[in-house]
């Protein structure tokens, strides 16, 4: 997929099997921000890791599948890029829900890549509409790449 001048660093903290590569991790994030040129920083982390920053940014005890810090007010990156912000993954977190939901790893990698993606672009589930709207975004996104509704069981 071609598109703007988008860079994607991963910064992988543990080493979980199933975790994708960096490039899948580009793709992700290309059909989210499309050909916007900017920086985003993918931090793949333990159990531990997102224990802490989820309890230190959002209030929430235990780890999370991703979490999502924008990049809005950050100054300009190299070759004046947006820095669109941070996604905190943790692998066990996504293997174990992958399992539990019936779901394959590397859709649900893809899920939730582009779920935190979203959320650096403005979407959030805190209503009923809002949840809605992001979940349809989430189904054409993953539609793209040939991955079923992530909200069905067994998908």
């Amino acid at each position: 997929m071609t598109g703007g001048d988008l860079s994607v660093l991963v910064q992988y903290a543990v080493d979980e099997p199933g975790t994708p590569a960096p490039a899948f991790f580009e793709d992700c994030a290309r059909r989210v921000f499309g050909d916007v040129a900017g920086e985003l920083v993918v931090r793949v982390v333990d159990a531990k890791e997102s224990a802490f920053l989820n309890e230190r940014y959002r209030g929430e005890r235990g780890p999370t599948n991703v979490l999502a810090f924008d990049g809005g007010e950050l100054p300009l990156g190299e070759a004046g890029h947006r820095p669109f912000g941070d996604l905190a993954i943790c692998a066990a977190v996504v293997a174990r829900e992958a399992e539990e939901q019936g779901k394959s790893l590397g859709a649900h990698w893809a899920h939730i890549v582009i779920h935190g993606c979203l959320h650096l672009v403005g979407y959030d589930h805190e209503t009923e509409a809002g949840a809605a709207e992001m979940e349809a975004r989430e189904r054409d996104l993953l539609g793209g790449l040939g991955i079923a509704d992530p909200y069905v069981v067994g998908a």
